[in-house]
Protein backbone atom coordinates (compact mmCIF):
# COMPACT_ATOMS: atom_id res chain seq x y z
CA UNK A 1 0.00 0.00 0.00
CA UNK A 2 2.94 2.36 1.11
CA UNK A 3 1.64 6.06 1.34
CA UNK A 4 -1.97 5.66 -0.17
CA UNK A 5 -2.50 4.14 3.93
CA UNK A 6 -2.88 7.37 5.00
CA UNK A 7 -5.50 8.01 2.76
CA UNK A 8 -7.34 5.84 4.62
CA UNK A 9 -9.74 7.70 7.06
CA UNK A 10 -9.30 6.22 10.72
CA UNK A 11 -5.58 7.76 9.78
CA UNK A 12 -6.79 11.12 9.75
CA UNK A 13 -7.11 11.50 14.40
CA UNK A 14 -3.58 10.95 14.91
CA UNK A 15 -3.18 14.56 16.98
CA UNK A 16 -6.19 13.93 18.90
CA UNK A 17 -4.99 10.05 19.64
CA UNK A 18 -1.53 11.40 20.54
CA UNK A 19 -3.21 13.82 22.65
CA UNK A 20 -4.96 11.67 24.57
CA UNK A 21 -1.81 9.27 24.97
CA UNK A 22 0.50 11.92 26.34
CA UNK A 23 -2.17 12.80 29.06
CA UNK A 24 -3.34 9.40 30.19
CA UNK A 25 0.87 8.19 29.88
CA UNK A 26 1.95 11.28 31.63
CA UNK A 27 4.51 11.93 28.92
CA UNK A 28 7.14 14.94 28.92
CA UNK A 29 9.50 15.86 26.37
CA UNK A 30 12.46 13.79 27.00
CA UNK A 31 10.74 10.64 27.30
CA UNK A 32 11.75 7.66 25.72
CA UNK A 33 8.67 5.75 23.58
CA UNK A 34 8.93 2.53 21.60
CA UNK A 35 5.73 2.66 18.51
CA UNK A 36 5.47 -1.23 18.00
CA UNK A 37 4.00 -1.91 14.73
CA UNK A 38 5.06 1.75 14.03
CA UNK A 39 3.79 1.74 9.96
CA UNK A 40 4.76 4.66 8.42
CA UNK A 41 5.27 6.65 11.51
CA UNK A 42 2.19 8.78 12.04
CA UNK A 43 1.71 8.36 15.76
CA UNK A 44 5.96 8.53 16.45
CA UNK A 45 6.19 11.99 14.16
CA UNK A 46 3.34 13.54 16.09
CA UNK A 47 4.99 12.52 19.63
CA UNK A 48 8.50 13.57 18.09
CA UNK A 49 6.89 17.16 17.26
CA UNK A 50 5.99 17.31 21.12
CA UNK A 51 9.93 16.85 22.09
CA UNK A 52 8.82 12.67 23.18
CA UNK A 53 12.23 10.42 21.68
CA UNK A 54 10.58 8.19 19.98
CA UNK A 55 11.86 4.64 18.02
CA UNK A 56 9.43 2.49 15.61
CA UNK A 57 9.63 -0.47 14.55
CA UNK A 58 7.79 -2.15 11.83
CA UNK A 59 8.22 -5.62 9.83
CA UNK A 60 7.55 -3.74 6.98
CA UNK A 61 10.34 -2.17 5.11
CA UNK A 62 8.63 0.09 3.14
CA UNK A 63 6.06 1.35 6.12
CA UNK A 64 10.17 1.62 7.54
CA UNK A 65 11.28 3.89 5.02
CA UNK A 66 8.46 6.14 4.98
CA UNK A 67 8.34 6.05 8.09
CA UNK A 68 11.96 7.75 7.96
CA UNK A 69 11.65 10.06 5.52
CA UNK A 70 8.88 12.22 7.26
CA UNK A 71 10.71 11.59 10.58
CA UNK A 72 11.05 14.97 12.82
CA UNK A 73 14.34 15.03 15.30
CA UNK A 74 14.03 12.78 18.09
CA UNK A 75 12.26 9.27 15.87
CA UNK A 76 14.17 6.50 14.60
CA UNK A 77 12.66 3.74 12.98
CA UNK A 78 14.10 0.12 12.04
CA UNK A 79 12.61 -3.29 10.55
CA UNK A 80 11.93 -5.80 13.20
CA UNK A 81 9.17 -8.33 14.16
CA UNK A 82 7.12 -7.23 16.68
CA UNK A 83 6.90 -11.37 18.41
CA UNK A 84 10.73 -10.90 18.57
CA UNK A 85 11.53 -7.52 20.65
CA UNK A 86 15.36 -7.30 22.08
CA UNK A 87 14.36 -4.31 24.53
CA UNK A 88 15.39 -4.63 28.34
CA UNK A 89 14.06 -1.35 29.62
CA UNK A 90 15.32 1.12 27.62
CA UNK A 91 11.99 3.07 27.55
CA UNK A 92 9.68 5.03 29.74
CA UNK A 93 6.37 3.90 27.59
CA UNK A 94 5.80 1.64 24.98
CA UNK A 95 2.58 1.60 22.30
CA UNK A 96 0.67 -0.59 19.49
CA UNK A 97 -1.89 1.43 17.95
CA UNK A 98 -4.07 0.59 14.95
CA UNK A 99 -3.51 -3.51 15.63
CA UNK A 100 0.00 -2.53 14.48
CA UNK A 101 1.48 -4.87 16.21
CA UNK A 102 -1.06 -6.74 18.33
CA UNK A 103 -4.17 -8.24 17.29
CA UNK A 104 -2.98 -9.58 14.07
CA UNK A 105 -0.88 -12.43 14.93
CA UNK A 106 -3.44 -15.01 17.21
CA UNK A 107 -1.37 -17.24 19.38
CA UNK A 108 1.53 -14.67 19.09
CA UNK A 109 -0.46 -12.01 20.60
CA UNK A 110 1.18 -12.69 23.78
CA UNK A 111 4.64 -12.56 23.14
CA UNK A 112 3.98 -8.75 21.61
CA UNK A 113 2.70 -7.51 25.07
CA UNK A 114 5.49 -9.50 26.96
CA UNK A 115 8.29 -7.88 25.17
CA UNK A 116 6.30 -4.18 25.22
CA UNK A 117 6.14 -4.81 28.77
CA UNK A 118 10.07 -5.90 29.28
CA UNK A 119 11.31 -2.91 26.81
CA UNK A 120 9.82 -0.08 29.13
CA UNK A 121 11.51 0.48 32.85
CA UNK A 122 10.06 -0.68 36.38
CA UNK A 123 6.69 1.74 36.21
CA UNK A 124 6.93 2.43 32.54
CA UNK A 125 3.30 2.52 30.92
CA UNK A 126 1.77 0.59 28.10
CA UNK A 127 -0.90 1.86 25.62
CA UNK A 128 -2.22 -0.64 23.27
CA UNK A 129 -5.11 -1.46 20.95
CA UNK A 130 -7.25 -3.99 19.46
CA UNK A 131 -10.93 -4.81 18.29
CA UNK A 132 -13.86 -5.07 20.02
CA UNK A 133 -15.30 -8.82 19.79
CA UNK A 134 -18.37 -6.77 21.30
CA UNK A 135 -18.40 -4.50 18.47
CA UNK A 136 -17.66 -7.26 15.80
CA UNK A 137 -20.43 -9.31 16.31
CA UNK A 138 -23.30 -6.56 17.14
CA UNK A 139 -22.04 -4.95 13.44
CA UNK A 140 -21.21 -7.85 11.42
CA UNK A 141 -21.52 -7.38 8.26
CA UNK A 142 -22.62 -9.37 5.06
CA UNK A 143 -20.11 -11.17 3.73
CA UNK A 144 -17.99 -10.82 6.85
CA UNK A 145 -17.67 -14.27 9.02
CA UNK A 146 -16.73 -14.02 13.06
CA UNK A 147 -15.39 -17.70 14.46
CA UNK A 148 -16.90 -17.34 18.27
CA UNK A 149 -14.20 -20.41 19.37
CA UNK A 150 -11.05 -18.67 18.19
CA UNK A 151 -12.47 -14.59 18.49
CA UNK A 152 -11.20 -14.24 14.73
CA UNK A 153 -13.18 -11.65 12.86
CA UNK A 154 -12.31 -12.38 8.49
CA UNK A 155 -13.20 -9.87 6.13
CA UNK A 156 -12.94 -9.49 2.28
CA UNK A 157 -11.61 -6.16 1.64
CA UNK A 158 -9.89 -4.16 -1.79
CA UNK A 159 -6.88 -2.83 -1.11
CA UNK A 160 -5.09 0.12 -3.41
CA UNK A 161 -0.82 1.08 -3.95
CA UNK A 162 -0.35 4.75 -4.37
CA UNK A 163 -1.04 4.01 -8.26
CA UNK A 164 -4.72 3.17 -7.77
CA UNK A 165 -3.78 -0.14 -8.27
CA UNK A 166 -6.64 -2.62 -6.83
CA UNK A 167 -5.87 -5.91 -5.09
CA UNK A 168 -8.53 -7.95 -3.07
CA UNK A 169 -7.42 -8.99 0.14
CA UNK A 170 -8.65 -11.51 3.02
CA UNK A 171 -8.11 -9.74 6.93
CA UNK A 172 -8.24 -12.25 9.54
CA UNK A 173 -8.32 -9.74 13.08
CA UNK A 174 -8.31 -11.22 16.74
CA UNK A 175 -11.12 -10.14 18.62
CA UNK A 176 -10.98 -9.24 22.28
CA UNK A 177 -13.25 -8.61 25.73
CA UNK A 178 -11.72 -6.19 28.27
CA UNK A 179 -11.90 -9.63 30.55
CA UNK A 180 -9.37 -11.53 28.15
CA UNK A 181 -7.12 -8.11 27.50
CA UNK A 182 -7.02 -7.83 31.09
CA UNK A 183 -5.81 -11.72 31.62
CA UNK A 184 -3.10 -11.17 28.80
CA UNK A 185 -1.98 -7.88 30.20
CA UNK A 186 -1.75 -9.68 33.79
CA UNK A 187 0.14 -12.99 31.94
CA UNK A 188 2.59 -10.32 30.86
CA UNK A 189 3.37 -9.08 33.90
CA UNK A 190 1.93 -5.42 34.24
CA UNK A 191 -1.01 -4.14 35.98
CA UNK A 192 -4.11 -2.94 34.18
CA UNK A 193 -4.63 1.21 35.10
CA UNK A 194 -7.93 1.28 32.40
CA UNK A 195 -9.77 -0.12 29.67
CA UNK A 196 -11.70 2.56 27.24
CA UNK A 197 -13.42 2.09 24.31
CA UNK A 198 -12.27 3.60 21.55
CA UNK A 199 -12.63 4.51 17.78
CA UNK A 200 -9.74 6.06 15.67
CA UNK A 201 -9.55 9.95 16.15
CA UNK A 202 -11.56 9.75 19.64
CA UNK A 203 -9.41 8.47 22.17
CA UNK A 204 -10.78 9.34 25.52
CA UNK A 205 -11.38 7.79 28.89
CA UNK A 206 -15.00 5.93 28.39
CA UNK A 207 -15.72 2.82 29.87
CA UNK A 208 -15.81 -0.42 28.05
CA UNK A 209 -19.18 -0.68 26.23
CA UNK A 210 -20.96 -2.16 23.04
CA UNK A 211 -20.70 0.42 20.81
CA UNK A 212 -17.12 1.44 20.21
CA UNK A 213 -14.64 -0.66 17.42
CA UNK A 214 -11.43 -0.23 19.70
CA UNK A 215 -10.65 -0.94 23.28
CA UNK A 216 -7.37 1.02 24.18
CA UNK A 217 -5.85 -0.80 26.66
CA UNK A 218 -3.76 1.37 29.67
CA UNK A 219 -0.91 -0.85 32.01
CA UNK A 220 2.00 -0.49 33.91
CA UNK A 221 5.35 -2.87 34.26
CA UNK A 222 5.33 -2.90 38.57
CA UNK A 223 8.03 -1.63 40.04
CA UNK A 224 9.85 1.98 41.12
Amino acid sequence: MGPAYLRYSFTKGTEQEVGFLVDVLGLRAGHRVLDVGCGPGRHAHALARRGVVVHGVDISPRFVDLARAGAAAGATFEVADARGLSFDGEFDAAISLCQGGFGLLGDDDPAVLAGMARAVRPGGRLAVTAFSAYFAVRFLEAGDEFDADSGVSHERTTIRNEAGDAREADLWTSCFTPRELRLLCERAGTIVDGIFAVRPGEYGAVPPDLDHPEWLVICTRPGR
